[in-house]
């Protein structure tokens, strides 16, 4: 966001210097990481295109953990997408300025941001492996990032804003960091197909976040104003709601405490 601040003028570089930045990183990862060798993994069956294919589906029943931590993943990627797939056009609506000038604002609010979700990644992860409990900080998780995102819905002003952000930036750590751990300590097959369900665990981020921009349109134009007023408080409503939801299914988690 802070190098998107300062190239917001070029759109050509503003979508270019990310996906280099991504490149870059994704080199120095391949080259400097070490793993096990993997040559002497058991692989569960032959792969072919049909096996490929099925491998993106199981029985929820025969793993209803996971497909609680997964049903759960998903609605709070959902919520959070929700939240953040207008934040400029959100921001630019609440101060009454236009989008172009909203750049400086999200850079310096990203910048902040990090510094909450770190906080709540690394309080949420240490808290919830001293207590040894995961359900309930993905909860509660869950709650803090709905607070903050209601805190926005109702903000007249950038103070409020910033506030509601920076709590929600809280719930995101900690809910990214508990609910890994979560995922890990309910990961089906983990000897033999461990990778097939962490791709399918995958598909509850990448889901939600491909659909929500869609749909948050159709929930923007609910009671919207004539002169073209959004309904922002709504949408946040709905994607805090959402993410909520997503905790209380969590909690029904019985293999992890």
């Amino acid at each position: 966001m802070i190098i998107a601040g300062s190239l917001v003028a070029d759109s050509l570089l503003l979508f270019l210097v990310p996906g280099m930045v991504g490149v870059l990183f994704l080199t120095l990862f391949l080259f400097f990481s070490r793993e096990q060798d993997s040559r002497q993994m058991i692989i569960s069956g032959v792969l072919t295109i049909r096996t490929t294919f099925r491998k993106y589906l199981f029985n929820p029943a025969k793993y209803p953990d996971f497909s609680l931590v997964w049903t759960g993943r998903f609605c709070f990627y959902f919520g959070l997408t929700l939240n953040t797939a207008f934040t400029a056009f959100f921001f630019a609506a609440r101060l009454k300025i236009s989008v172009e000038e909203i750049a400086g604002v999200l850079a310096t609010l990203s910048l902040v941001g990090i510094a909450a979700t770190t906080i709540g990644a690394i309080g949420g992860g240490f808290l919830s492996d001293k207590l040894r409990r995961r359900r309930l900080f993905v909860l509660v998780a869950s709650v803090i990032f709905a607070v903050g995102v209601v805190t926005e819905a109702v903000a007249t002003d950038i103070t409020m804003l910033f506030v509601g952000s920076l709590i929600a930036s809280i719930g995101i750590g900690a809910f990214s960091a508990v609910d890994q751990a979560l995922l890990l300590d309910v990961l089906p097959e983990r000897d033999t197909d461990a990778g097939r369900f962490m791709g399918i665990a995958g598909f509850a981020t990448a889901i939600p976040q491909a659909i929500a921009p869609f749909i948050a349109p159709l929930i923007l134009a609910i009671g919207a104003s004539s002169s073209g007023g959004k309904n922002y408080t709504l949408l946040y409503f709905i994607a805090g709601a959402i993410t909520l939801v997503g905790g209380i299914i969590v909690m029904r988690v019985r293999q992890v405490r």
